[in-house]
C-alpha cells in the first residue's frame, strides 16, 4: 500500500515537473517581449525628439543666413550711397539740415507772410474732432519747415487748460519747441481788422493774389456734422474781408459714383495750396497739387485732356 502511495507521488511529482518546463519558457517569452517593446517606444521617441532638434536647427540656419544677406545688401547700400556722394559732392547733414530749418523758420517770424489759425471752435467739435484737428496743425507744421519761403504762424486761443492743447502736447512730438506762436489771445486783438483776409469756403470773392502785408486767417475746425458757415459767420460778425480759395473758377466738377463734391479742405490741406501758389504764382498747378481727388474736383485743363483723349 506504501509503495503504491509513493509511486503515485513520484507520478504526480513527474507529470509537475514536465507541466513547469513548458509552462516557465514561454512565461519568459512572454515577459521578454513586454521587455523588448519599451526599447522600441524609446527609439521612436528619440527619433521624434531628433526631427524637432533638426527642424529648428535648419529654421535657425534659414534665420541666420536671411541676416546675413540683409547685412550684405545693407553694406552694398551703403558703399553705393557713399559711391553717390563722391560723383554727387558732399550732402548736408541733419543737422545742417536742421540748422537751415530753423534759420528759415526764424526769418519767416521776423519777415514772413503772416498765417494764422483761428482755434475758438472748439466747443462746436467732438473730441474725435478735436484729436483730428490736433493732427491737422502737425502737417500745417510740417509743411511750413520744408517750405524754402515759410510763413510765420499763429495759432490763436489755445489755452494750455483746453483739450485741443492737450491733445496737440500728446500727438505732435516736440509741440511745445515749434517755431511758431502760440497764444491764448485772439487774432482779433492781435492785427488790424483792415489788415485781415478771413479764407472760407462759404466767401462770395475769391482770392486771386497772397499779399505780404495781409494776415490770412484760417477757421480751426473740424465738422463732421457739417455745421453750415461757422467760419464765414464768425469773420462777418467781426467785420472782416472773407475770402475763397478760386475753386469754381479753376476748377471744375469730375462725374464720381456717388455724385460728391466737396469745396471743405483741412487747413494743412489750405496751407498747401498757400505755399505752392506763393512758389509758382499759380493757382492752377497749386490747386491740383493740393485738392484731393476724392472731393470731386478737377482743374479744367485736366477734364480737358480727357474729353479730348
Amino acid at each position: 500500500m506504501e509503495e503504491e502511495t509513493l509511486q503515485g507521488q513520484r507520478c504526480y511529482d513527474e507529470r509537475l515537473s514536465r507541466t513547469n518546463e513548458a509552462v516557465i519558457p514561454d512565461l519568459l517569452d512572454f515577459l521578454r517581449i513586454d521587455v523588448e517593446l519599451d526599447p522600441v517606444g524609446s527609439d521612436r521617441e528619440e527619433n521624434a525628439c531628433s526631427k524637432n532638434v533638426m527642424r529648428k536647427q535648419r529654421n535657425w540656419e534659414r534665420r541666420v543666413e536671411a541676416k546675413k544677406g540683409k547685412r550684405k545688401e545693407e553694406k552694398q547700400r551703403k558703399k553705393l550711397n557713399g559711391r553717390n556722394k563722391d560723383i554727387y559732392g558732399p550732402q548736408l547733414n541733419k543737422r545742417v539740415m536742421k540748422a537751415t530749418t530753423k534759420e528759415r523758420l526764424e526769418d519767416a517770424r521776423g519777415a514772413g507772410l503772416v498765417l494764422c489759425v483761428d482755434l475758438n471752435m472748439t466747443d462746436h467739435m467732438s473730441h474725435k474732432e478735436i484729436s483730428r484737428l490736433a493732427g491737422q496743425i502737425r502737417r500745417l507744421y510740417g509743411s511750413n519747415k520744408k517750405a524754402l519761403r515759410p510763413f510765420h504762424i499763429f495759432l490763436t486761443e489755445l489755452k494750455e487748460d483746453s483739450l485741443l492743447y492737450k491733445e496737440c502736447v500728446r500727438m505732435n512730438d516736440g509741440f511745445l519747441n515749434y517755431l511758431m506762436d502760440v497764444t491764448d489771445e485772439s487774432w482779433f486783438h492781435l492785427f488790424p481788422a483792415e489788415d485781415v483776409i478771413y479764407l472760407t469756403p462759404d466767401a462770395n470773392e475769391a482770392l486771386e493774389r497772397v499779399d505780404e502785408d495781409k494776415v490770412y486767417i484760417l477757421g480751426g475746425l473740424v465738422d463732421e456734422s457739417i455745421q453750415k458757415k461757422i467760419s464765414y459767420k464768425r469773420a462777418k460778425e467781426l467785420g472782416v474781408c472773407t475770402m475763397r480759395l478760386p475753386i469754381d473758377e479753376y476748377m471744375v466738377k469730375k462725374s464720381n459714383p456717388k455724385n460728391f463734391h466737396s469745396k471743405i479742405l483741412a487747413i494743412n490741406q489750405v496751407f498747401e495750396i498757400l505755399l505752392a501758389f506763393c512758389e509758382t504764382k499759380d493757382w492752377t498747378s497749386a490747386l491740383a497739387s493740393g485738392i484731393p481727388p476724392g472731393k470731386g474736383y478737377v482743374v479744367t485743363s485736366q477734364m480737358s485732356s480727357e474729353f479730348g483723349h
